[in-house]
């Protein structure tokens, strides 16, 4: 019987670092061969540069390098095994997203991609020319027909594959999570099977770069849509699969493992987990510091932070002010020591005093407004830089992305910070994670959770004395946000009149807010970063 062993390399690039992921690829190789006995080891796409390399293709010595590592490559895999690996190249002057077929110490052959993503966080077509042509590279008789990402997901590359005689379709991709985006996939490979009637073997990335967060999930398709194998989801690792020709001479996937199916509550918090693990790590930040209120947002926040660095890694700071409830404090201190952080107590209400003591002259005859309360948050930005500079901890920020969207954040207060794992999540889905993750074990006291939510920068203040309930806030979010409807077709559905044209104006009026946010971990299929672009001044009004 002919058969072939094919090892999916789920790996975790570095960006820019390509003499360590060609290092990365050679030993993955290495233990494919003994382990599984690998015929062919496929990586993802762009691998030797990390995903996405941005204006680093750009770099007048980029070419060379890249050659160098390949070299490298040429030079140390052993000869028996056929590698197919994703870079950049120029070639006649035109710079390609490519996948380069490797075997016996030589280069044989190189895919060009033709679908170039230029849409939310994909831009390119800034950086490469689109291939022309399909290839179809064949292996102890097995015909393999390279695809890369976003090949599979338009008409055209894939036909031209399987006209050109392909058994298999083989796509090396960097994939970024979204929420349902890995059902999405699994939806779109079981259609595409079907449609030219060949196994599709997809491979993907996995971990953080930057806001980017990539969810692995490589898999197998049979020809009839089946799903063969799939790879955990958040793992790293080689996933290996056998194809045998039947008697009808196709080329099949023999089954193997299939990763069960995770809650969304599960996924999208090993994406904030992978991505804040990710960023830190491969920053070089000792750790992390946060501000720890005793309210929701930094309650999960924290509870993120440790699972993505281990509790010695990162430090909690409560800054009480007066109008900081009792409770608040009790609830964070108790998590402090649920999850064995270093917890500290730092009021500020002398550091406020003393601004305002300073400020007197300049603010005599002013009523007093959100100015004080600003000067709260920011006395506590100015201690937590402060504990960064000093211990090389990088500070999380905590807020959410509800927030993020209307405003409700103090620039240079408690918007200071490198990273925030949840800023691309919602109010409501930050209860639902908090939920979720007491039920793994013990994290976020219960009274956090069930409490109504306050800023708790003036008396008696609650969230929803300025907004409208979370529920109703995320619902007009959502669909003015990812939706890209207009205020008058969210009415339309049912919303108050005067509740979405506040929103809507607030998340207009404050693009200036999120220009000058951390970057964060997107989860949603448009976040506030590289894939919505508005003007910070114009003069565009709700209705227009």
């Amino acid at each position: 019987m002919q058969e072939l062993t094919l090892v999916m390399a789920q790996l975790d690039p570095l960006v820019g670092d390509i003499a360590g992921n060609a290092a990365r690829a050679i030993e993955a190789v290495r233990e494919a061969r003994i382990e599984h006995r690998a015929d062919v080891v496929v990586f993802p796409e762009l691998f030797l540069t990390g995903y996405p390399p941005e204006d680093l293709l750009l770099r007048a010595s980029m070419e060379s390098r890249l050659q160098k590592a390949r070299d490298t490559m040429a030079k140390k895999i052993a000869r028996d095994v056929l590698v197919i690996i994703g870079y950049p190249g120029v070639r006649d002057g035109k710079r390609f997203n490519l996948a380069g077929v490797l075997y016996n110490g030589e280069w044989r052959a190189e895919y060009a991609k033709q679908a170039l993503p230029n849409y939310q966080v994909f831009d390119e077509q800034r950086y490469f020319e689109p291939g022309q042509s399909p290839l179809v590279f064949e292996h102890q008789g097995v015909k393999l027909g390279l695809l890369i990402c976003e090949d599979l997901w338009v008409d055209a590359p894939i036909e031209a594959a399987k006209e050109a005689g392909a058994d298999v379709l083989v796509t090396l991709n960097a994939s970024p999570f979204h929420q349902e985006k890995p059902s999405e996939r699994l939806a779109l490979f079981e259609r595409r099977a079907r449609a030219v009637n060949r196994p599709i073997v997809y491979v993907n990335t996995i971990g953080g770069q930057d806001e980017l967060v990539f969810d692995g999930g490589s898999s197998v398709i049979d020809a009839d849509g089946s799903v063969k194998v799939l790879a955990p989801y958040w793992q790293a690792g080689l996933m290996p699969v056998r194809f045998v020709r039947e008697e009808s001479g196709a080329f099949t996937p023999e089954a193997g493992e299939i990763e069960e199916t995770v809650s969304p509550e599960e996924s999208l918090y090993c994406a904030l987990v992978t991505g804040l693990r990710d960023y830190v790590n491969k920053s070089g930040f000792k750790g992390v510091v946060l501000g720890l209120s005793g309210g929701i947002d930094s309650a999960l926040s924290l509870a993120i932070a440790v699972d993505a660095l281990g509790p010695q890694r990162v430090q909690a700071v409560m800054m009480p002010y007066h109008y900081t409830a009792d409770i608040s404090k009790e609830d964070a201190a108790q998590q402090a020591e649920m999850l064995g952080v270093e917890y500290q107590v730092m009021p500020i209400a002398p550091m406020v005093e003393a601004f305002t003591e300073t400020l007197a002259e300049s603010f005599a005859g002013a009523e007093r407004d959100t100015t004080e309360e600003n000067l709260q948050s920011r006395c506590r930005g100015v201690l937590l830089m402060a504990i960064s500079n000093k211990k090389g901890l990088m500070v999380l920020t905590t807020g959410n992305k509800s927030e993020m969207a209307v405003g409700y954040a103090t620039l240079y207060g408690d918007m200071v910070g490198g990273y925030n794992a949840i800023k691309d999540v919602y109010k409501s889905w930050v209860y639902k994670l908090a939920r979720w993750r007491n039920t793994q074990s013990p994290a976020v006291p219960e009274r956090v959770i069930t409490r109504p939510p306050s800023a708790e920068l003036a008396p008696d203040q609650q969230d929803s004395d300025s907004l409208p309930d979370y529920d109703v806030l995320d619902a007009i979010l959502g669909r003015y946000i990812e939706g890209d409807l207009s205020a008058e077709a969210i009415i339309a559905e049912g919303f108050s009149e005067a509740d979405v044209y506040q929103v809507v104006k607030l998340v207009d009026r404050c693009e200036y807010k999120r220009r000058q946010a951390p970057v964060g971990v997107r989860v949603t299929a448009r976040g506030f970063g590289r894939d919505r672009r508005y003007p910070i001044v114009n003069g565009w009004q709700p209705g227009d």
